[in-house]
């Protein structure tokens, strides 16, 4: 780094706050909790994970530094998609090893698990880690997305550990992640070989969390950076006062940041993927629900608002997802035909051949929307779901939902609309002190479990709403929180995906103030994240974590 910004410089000088178990270093007491159980599935999380399954709870008390403790050498890697907070991961586990001894050494796998398993690294020294803490990004050593989930990757992982004389290795992931995390702690521990796996939970869309992982890193400066923007785009609506403004938000499997942004920014329409599943709800009705709102504000004279959309909402349509499994089917079993045929002709082939009643529902949508559907085909020749611009769809229809609402007579307004997406510009942002707290706990509690000789655990650091001499650390087994899922036609051991709770303080709270969103123009204004300043300002927790805290 040849140049660094003011914040930057600023930023490396912050000192992360540690639960009050690591205060004296990463030595600590380790109390176990009673033996663990899978979340669903027992009998075959069970016989897959033989000898990591119904691992205790562990919290972890403070404890003088344990007298002669030898040097280790850890691996760590960063998998799958970029979360604020990565390298204050990496520098926790840094400072926690050093503490255990100050010869230890840690070892960055390049590019996520694909380094692992080709053998490229790099020693991370006390200058590398020094130069990336309290910043954003993972261009410390990089990330992928590589599985880590064959017998022959596994072999590659153990002797490529060996020869650096590695004896443990930190998966810092998501769901997806951790359960490769979990499943090659499993191999070493039932193949004798002494490397031991421990996994951070990392995701900006906050689907991996339970009662013992309170939050993923990253989710509480994702959502405060999307936050932020949908603060400046409804102070603009409200001041230009001609534009409804649909915003797209990063969480394709579940809707948790939508929800977090809306409780932030009280926008007038939030939709919530989970209910619209819950309740069954077509396409016209959610375009109903949207079109009712532009209406009620527009015979008000506010022909203006903002409208939260989760990237994931047309998988949760219950006719949209038929629709497009039939239209997979059907452009599979024609593969040949319809590839001969212009775009256009696609079209026509679909609107010709799909069953009457989903045939109604694919004219239903907008004509860019049916080309997209019939062409962007993933290399299974599946639809590729992610590609789709819903908040453009949905400001389409509603469009032409207010013209015929005009015609009847129920709408009197002008609607013009503005159409955004929100995803990376979250994923790389210089942590909040929330995360940049959080996460240096969460790597330097990893150090502990490491010490204290487990593996096929989760870094835990939980009670977070409090202040940081109230947080506990401690680990959990990754197997605990596990249950079978059929993917790709084969039943696969993977860590359920925590989706909205619409029985939970954060959506009940949402939604017993949308009706007054959607009717005035309520929007807050959050602002951009603050580093420096007094602690309401500066430590704040996301709205979602304060409200789940409080219920209980």
């Amino acid at each position: 780094m040849s140049q660094i910004s003011p914040l930057q410089k600023a930023r490396a000088a912050y000192a992360p706050k540690l639960p009050p178990a690591l205060a004296r270093g990463a030595a600590v007491r380790v109390i176990e909790g009673a033996p663990t159980t899978a979340v669903a599935d027992v009998d075959k999380i069970k016989a897959i994970f033989k000898t990591t399954f119904g691992s205790p709870v562990l919290t972890f008390e403070a404890a003088d530094k344990a007298a002669g403790a030898k040097p280790v050498t850890v691996g760590v890697i960063l998998s799958g998609g970029q979360a604020p907070g990565g390298h204050n991961v990496i520098a926790g586990l840094f400072d926690g090893i050093k503490s255990l001894n100050s010869d230890s050494r840690l070892i960055g796998f390049l590019k996520g698990p694909d380094g692992l398993v080709r053998d490229e690294y790099m020693e991370l020294t006390p200058a590398v880690i020094d130069a990336y803490r309290n910043t954003g990004g993972f261009d410390m050593i990089g990330s992928g997305r590589t599985k880590l989930e064959t017998d022959e990757q596994f072999e590659a992982a153990r002797r490529n550990c060996e020869v650096l004389g590695i004896s443990a290795l930190v998966i810092i992931g998501g769901d997806d992640s951790n359960t490769n995390a979990c499943m090659l702690a499993e191999y070493f521990k039932s193949h004798d070989i002494p490397i031991q796996v421990i996994g951070c939970p990392k995701t900006i869309d906050g689907d991996l969390k339970n009662e013992w992982i309170e939050a993923s890193f990253g989710f509480d400066t994702a959502c405060r950076v999307y936050s932020e923007l949908i603060g400046n785009i409804g102070r603009d609506a409200n001041s230009a006062k001609k534009y409804w403004h649909f915003i797209k938000l990063m969480g394709r499997s579940a809707s948790h940041i939508a929800l977090e942004c809306a409780l932030q920014t009280q926008p007038n329409v939030a939709i919530i993927s989970e209910e619209v599943a819950a309740k069954k709800m077509t396409l016209a009705e959610i375009v109903e629900q949207i079109a009712v709102v532009v209406a009620a504000r527009a015979a008000a004279g506010m022909n203006f608002g903002v409208a939260l959309i989760p990237e994931g909402l047309i998988e949760f349509v219950p006719e949209i997802k038929v629709l497009i499994a039939e239209l997979n089917d059907l452009l599979a079993a024609n593969a040949d035909k319809v590839n001969a045929m212009d775009k256009a002709a696609k079209v026509e082939f679909v609107k010709a051949n799909l069953s009457a009643e989903l045939a109604k529902v694919f004219g239903s949508l907008p004509a860019g929307i049916q080309a997209q559907l019939c062409n962007d085909r993933d290399p299974h020749g599946n639809v590729q779901v992610s590609l789709i611009e819903t908040e453009k769809m949905l400001a389409e229809m509603v469009g032409t939902r207010l013209k015929q609402m005009k015609a009847e007579g129920t709408y009197v307004g002008k609607f013009s609309t503005q159409v955004h997406f929100f995803g990376y510009e979250g994923r790389c942002a210089a942590p909040s002190n929330y995360d940049a707290d959080y996460c240096y706990s969460l790597g330097y509690n990893a150090a502990a479990l490491i010490g204290a000789g487990r593996t096929g655990y989760m870094s835990s650091v939980r009670n977070t709403v409090l202040p940081a001499e109230k947080w506990i650390a401690g680990g959990i087994p990754i197997t605990m929180m596990m249950n079978i899922e059929r993917r790709h036609g084969h039943d696969k051991p993977v860590i359920r995906k925590a989706l909205v709770e619409l029985d939970g303080a954060p959506f009940k709270f949402f939604a017993a103030h949308r009706a007054e969103w959607a009717k005035e123009t309520a929007y807050v204004y959050p602002g951009p994240i603050q580093y420096f300043g007094p602690t309401e300002v500066c430590d704040l927790v996301t709205k979602t974590l304060t409200l789940e805290k409080a219920a209980k």
